[in-house]
């Protein structure tokens, strides 16, 4: 850049500067708007902030802040109630900071396992997330090389929302506060946490479910599939109503299920609002002459609209009549697929399905058949250890894991962590990843470990722990001259976000799985500090093992039937129906953790006293409200929290570093150079670096997806990214098709 264009530049940037101030001139006016009438509205008699702050767009403690009287009766101390605001938590007085450090729990330093025999038990971590030797370990680069760190404004809130999750990283340090984790209570209250629930297991089931007949709609084209019958429909408008109409016109009443596999009929009217879960509510809850919601169905808890902004559930009921509309995209992505295809792919799922499972039914979602398929693996045989059932964890435990175990790493770097002109971007996708963490997992109840009793522990039994399925409150200080990516989660601002600090010699409190501890502390570079706080040490068994083991079976066959079927629609369904299986375990997994049960519904305008009390609004138009309510956890026999953490904890630890058995191999983001690595996304990595690591197509192994040529730059927003990432995968399809062509000349 020459003088001339530098004072252009300097030019260019006032003018940014006078725009930025008048917009955000306008956007002061309408918050002190919005301020006024949420003070206005907090003066009425039965104002309640849960209602006000999803309307003003503001959290419920914004609220109360704007009107003090809203505020509830002070909570009493318990797990989940964080401790009070302290003045300066960002810069406050040197005393005030002091005492807070005085105050700070005493942790209990865990070993440097790289210096430790491995235990002959501990499959659980080794088949989660293997790193090599220390004598292959790479040294860390010296300080110099770390990139230069800067203080930076926090993200707004509405970041939290995006598909990042909250968890794109600028290079520079977060400065607002972040959440408050809960913690286990001190002595005999929480001793008494780490049990199960009474009479509560998860147990063999002694019926086998009823099937229910489909029915497969391209809302596009209205091309409609029932068994062989292949016909065109009028939808109309794309309503529920005329979507029902249609359909029941042309198949019989026992059809029970309806999946669109194109056109999103439930998108129609997006553009009409703000948010497209608003626009979802609309759709669902818009009139269906002769049907009404289902209110209930015998045992089944499912009942009701599930209002999702791109995977909704529709659920009417006629008379005795009972249907249900829902998105084929739960199972997998039709990849454009016709509606006979995608019916085909759900008749090769379960005939694959039924060589292992021979009373398997399909159930409406992934995640529901995971979980029934998952039922019938549990042990019936008497004296087997587990045949009386899988003990539940305790409400209290499934509460702590439901707050403190995130699921997959969602994570951007921008510069200067990363170039600002990136040579290239290769995207790596670890091949139906989770299939590889499900060989050991924790069950019974579990034994609570404090900082005291793990500092009495012998090193052996320390690493032992360490070895073993468990969840640690841990207090974390990043090694000096640490120059690469976070290992473990910290709590971000933003409801569940997390994010991987990595600043050398920063320190931070948080939970995290067995699995990552213990990379942490034998990761190829340099063992992070880890101080015990608590933690939770189960026994080590297999009851995801045989469930997991079918499914890749199944997988892996229907892999083999979309390369050699000669029927080039019969490959399509295959392809298909082997994401389905993915979808069954990757969803099953999550089902099992199990969440505050949210209950949807929606309310004629004009009739808010019907609304449930406690029910937050989430939704408005012209005709209803739409409300969800947080009625806390069920009893639920099948749930099982402490196994997708274990599962989630160990496919994050080797997202950073495994060991190919095999081909004698370390693979992941930490054996890529240091700054290399463009982002994460769950089970992808997206790095400058083109590796060089084998793959056999088998569960964990690195799939090189895309490859964009540089330079190019990098990307500092979702949409950015996301452009990226669809170019990359283009010119590598287009690399390798050119490439198959030349061969076969």
């Amino acid at each position: 850049m020459d003088s001339k264009a530098y004072s252009a530049g300097l030019a260019d940037l006032r003018t940014l500067r006078d725009e930025i101030k008048v917009l955000r001139k306008e956007l002061d006016a309408l918050e002190g708007d919005r301020d006024r009438a949420v003070r206005e509205l907090g003066s009425h008699a039965k104002a309640n902030p849960d209602r006000i702050a999803p309307a003003a767009g503001l959290t419920v403690g914004e609220v109360v802040a704007l009107v003090p009287a809203l505020r509830g009766p002070a909570p009493t101390s318990g797990p989940d109630t964080p401790p009070p605001a302290q003045e300066g938590v960002a810069g406050g007085s040197a005393p005030a900071q002091a005492a807070q450090a005085i105050a700070a729990p005493v942790g209990a330093l865990a070993p440097d396992l790289r210096e430790q025999p491995i235990p002959a038990t501990a499959e659980a971590v080794l088949e989660s997330a293997e790193v090599p030797d220390v004598e292959q370990a790479a040294t860390v680069a010296e300080p110099a090389a770390v990139a230069e760190v800067v203080p930076q404004e926090s993200e707004p809130a509405a970041a939290s929302a995006s598909a990042w999750a909250g968890a794109t990283v600028r290079a520079q340090v977060q400065v607002s506060v972040e959440r408050e984790l809960p913690s286990i209570p001190a002595g005999e209250a929480g001793d008494r946490w780490a049990a199960v629930t009474a009479n509560l297991t998860s147990k063999r089931p002694n019926f086998t479910q009823q099937p229910r007949a489909m029915a497969f709609l391209d809302a596009a084209s209205g091309v409609l599939v029932h068994r062989d019958q292949v016909v065109r429909v009028d939808l109309g408008g794309g309503s529920a109503a005329e979507i029902l109409a249609a359909v029941y016109a042309t198949v019989p009443e026992s059809v029970e299920r309806i999946y669109i596999t194109a056109g999103d009929p439930w998108h129609r009217d997006a553009a009409r609002y703000p948010f497209l879960r608003d626009a979802v509510a609309a759709w669902l809850n818009a009139d269906v002459p002769g049907w009404q919601v289902e209110a209930s169905r015998g045992k089944d808890r499912l009942a009701g609209h599930l209002v999702h902004p791109r995977n909704p559930v529709g659920r009417w009921q006629r008379g005795d009549q009972h249907t249900e509309i829902r998105n084929v995209a739960e199972w997998f992505d039709p990849d454009g697929a016709d509606p006979a295809i995608v019916r085909d792919a759900f008749v090769l799922l379960w005939k694959q399905l039924h060589h292992l499972w021979p009373d398997v039914v399909l159930m409406g979602s992934p995640s529901q058949t995971g979980r029934d398929l998952w039922s019938r693996t549990i042990p019936s045989k008497a004296g087997s250890k587990w045949a009386d059932g899988f003990p539940v964890m305790s409400e209290e435990i499934r509460g702590l894991l439901h707050a403190t175990a995130g699921q997959g790493r969602t994570e951007l770097f921008q510069p200067p962590q990363v170039p600002a002109q990136l040579p290239q971007l290769v995207e790596f996708d670890r091949t139906f990843a989770y299939a590889k963490h499900v060989w050991a997992s924790g069950v019974g109840a579990p034994q609570r470990v404090t900082a005291a009793s793990f500092a009495a522990w012998s090193t052996k039994e320390q690493t032992n722990a360490l070895f073993a399925p468990s969840h640690w409150h841990i207090r974390v200080t990043v090694p000096e001259g640490w120059n690469h990516v976070g290992i473990l989660p910290a709590p971000a601002p933003g409801e569940r976000a997390w994010h991987y600090p990595h600043t050398p010699g920063q320190s931070f409190t948080t939970w995290a799985g067995g699995a990552e501890v213990n990379l942490a502390l034998r990761n190829p570079i340099a063992p992070w500090r880890i101080e015990i706080l608590d933690g939770l040490l189960w026994e080590s068994g297999t009851p995801l093992r045989e469930w997991g083991t079918r499914l890749k079976d199944s997988w892996g066959a229907l892999q083999a039937m979309s390369q050699i079927h000669v029927d080039e629609r019969q490959r399509f369904a295959a392809r298909l129906a082997s994401r389905a299986v993915r979808s069954i375990l990757l969803y099953g997994i999550g089902g099992f953790a199990q969440r505050p049960r949210i209950t949807t519904g929606s309310t004629p305008i004009g009739q808010e006293s019907q609304v449930p009390a406690g029910a937050q609004i989430i939704g408005m138009d012209t005709e209803r409200i739409t409300w969800q309510r947080n009625t806390g956890f069920a009893r639920d026999p099948y749930a099982h929290p402490e196994w997708s953490a274990g599962v989630w904890s160990a496919a994050r630890a080797a997202l950073l570093s495994s060991r190919m058995r095999e081909d004698d191999v370390s693979v992941g983001a930490l054996h890529l150079p240091p700054g290399a690595v463009v982002a994460f996304r769950t089970d992808a990595i997206y790095t400058t670096a083109d590796a060089t690591w084998p793959y056999h197509g088998q569960p964990g192994d690195y799939l090189k997806k895309g490859h964009l040529s540089g330079p190019v730059a990098a990307p500092t927003t979702e949409e950015e990214f996301f452009a990226l990432q669809a170019a990359g995968r283009l010119q590598f399809a287009q690399a390798q098709a050119e490439a198959g062509t030349q061969a076969g000349r």
